[in-house]
């Protein structure tokens, strides 16, 4: 007669030729399951050379998902684990009673391999599960596909899955570990190479701005940089300047190289929620030749041949024809969305800057993040820094800052400004603020009856005038402060100050 311990075994090998061509079996191995455990069992040090990935969960059988939770728990409190120390721990448990209890411990720990194998047989198990979840995804896909009535987005399904998904790909891997302090130093040495090569000024990707990348050292792989600010201050305009001298000084990198310029160079990403792909080209374009972009809209264009503005407008649209900055105008996109979106702008043409515009108009994923919007900002943000790490890019995300910044005077924006939770904070590596005097000084114009205020008035607007400060008040990885730019109104774009003659100039970034 065959004993509990005697059917576990031979789960599979009870099954006819017949039996299985009847059907799929869900994958797991009893034996690995087994060999695993009794290793541990018969030497606790074994735990620590399997690696972290393997959890309770991925195991197939409950009992032995309760035999490893038990070990865990011996082993973390410093207790020996082992087949006589378990039957107590077990001995009223029914399903470990059914089973065959400590018989059944002795047996497993019987198939002991020794410690050398059971990274394999952990690996194994570990594998087996990951296929049983992609089974359960693909089950949910199926039948929320059959089950839909019309109240659910196609494309809502398909983000939903790809969400599932990503969980899955980034719950564990066996192939995490530390970083050896060798490889890390050589990093950082490279680095200061790079930055030693470039008179110092950048180590990363340049900002555009000579001040700032003074100051930062440019913009850092796996960093995730907010740029917030009140409507109105030039958010996006700043953000549009970031994408194109970076999109240009890719160009530039890959026409130095000359080798494989099509297949090696890099791009930069754009998601805007909240304008067109045409109104930014718009923007870009009154960047690139100076002319009014409300003049442009309106097809308020000179043709007259001492300043003929068509002819602008015709050559630097040839040369933003061939900038590689791609623009994804979709409104109300999830974060899991822009991820999925962002990972095939790598894969098809190298993605290696992206800009967010803005954070406040996507939307979360999971369902305790619908309800509360803190949390679905908290997951937003999150998830924006889980791009940049994954990706190796620098991602900046534009975001709104609360009321309360304008209640003070001057209303200069600060981190508690931030809207709607602190993660935004907290998940950056990088904030950064625009101030713009003028625009508030605008607002308090007083009456023309008044002599002496509208002359003290028309002093303050004569210094303003054009001026912008950028706030960085978090800074990861380096130093805090104020950098003053130019921003002009009637192109939005910004540029550096020539503080030597009190005028200003374009950046003359180095590429």
């Amino acid at each position: 007669m065959k004993s509990s311990t005697d059917n576990v075994a031979t789960i599979k090998s009870d099954q006819t030729d017949d039996d299985k061509k009847l059907y799929r079996e869900i994958p797991y191995n009893i034996e690995a399951e087994q060999i695993l455990l009794g290793t541990i069992l018969t030497n606790n040090e074994s735990i620590n050379r399997m690696g972290d990935f393997l959890g309770t969960e991925h195991f197939f059988l409950e009992v032995h998902k309760k035999i490893f939770s038990a070990i865990v728990k011996f082993v973390d409190k410093g207790l020996v684990a082992n087949p006589v120390t378990l039957k107590g721990y077990f001995e009223n448990d029914e399903m470990f009673v059914e089973i065959g209890g400590a018989k059944y411990l002795n047996t497993i720990a019987a198939l002991s391999t020794g410690i050398i194998e059971i990274r394999t047989h952990a690996d194994i198990i570990y594998s087996l599960a990951i296929s049983r979840q992609l089974i359960s995804v693909g089950e949910d896909m199926v039948n929320d596909a059959y089950g839909n009535t019309g109240d659910e987005r196609a494309s809502e399904q398909i983000e939903k899955t790809e969400q599932k998904l990503f969980n899955l790909a980034s719950e564990g891997s066996s192939d995490s570990s530390f970083t050896s302090l060798r490889l890390s130093v050589g990093d950082a040495i490279a680095s200061a190479e790079n930055a030693a090569r470039r008179k110092g000024a950048i180590n990363g990707v340049t900002t555009g701005f000579l001040d700032m990348d003074r100051l930062l050292g440019g913009f850092h792989n796996s960093d995730l940089i907010i740029l917030a600010a009140r409507p109105s201050m030039g958010k996006t305009a700043l953000a549009l300047n970031f994408a194109l001298t970076v999109a240009k000084k890719f160009v530039v990198e890959e026409v130095a190289k000359q080798d494989n310029a099509e297949k090696e160079i890099k791009s930069v990403g754009v998601f805007s929620l909240e304008m067109s792909s045409e109104q930014l080209a718009t923007r870009l374009l009154s960047v690139e030749t100076g002319i009014n972009s409300g003049d442009i809209r309106r097809g308020k264009i000179s043709k007259d041949p001492r300043n003929n503005e068509f002819d602008k407008l015709v050559e630097a649209s040839q040369e933003l024809h061939d900038t590689p900055l791609f623009i994804d105008d979709t409104p109300a996109l999830t974060i899991s969305a822009v991820r999925t979106r962002a990972r095939r702008l790598k894969r098809k043409h190298n993605l290696a800057f992206l800009v967010i515009d803005y954070l406040q108009l996507l939307r979360g994923t999971s369902d305790q993040a619908k309800s509360n919007r803190v949390q679905e900002i908290s997951e937003i943000t999150m998830g924006l820094k889980a791009i940049a790490k994954e990706l190796n890019i620098p991602v900046v995300a534009l975001s709104q800052l609360s009321r309360a910044v304008e209640s003070r005077s001057p209303p200069r924006p600060q981190l508690s400004d931030l809207r709607e939770s602190g993660s935004i904070e907290q998940d950056a590596d990088m904030v950064m603020f625009i101030y713009r005097e003028e625009y508030y000084t605008e607002r308090e114009k007083p009456s023309e009856s008044d002599a002496a205020k509208m002359e003290e008035w028309q002093a303050k607007m004569e210094t303003a005038h054009n001026m912008s400060e950028i706030i960085v008040a978090k800074n990861r990885n380096g130093p805090i402060g104020n950098i003053p730019l130019v921003f002009d109104k009637n192109t939005t774009k910004f540029m550096d100050l020539d503080k030597e003659h009190g005028d200003y100039q374009v950046a003359d970034a180095e590429l």
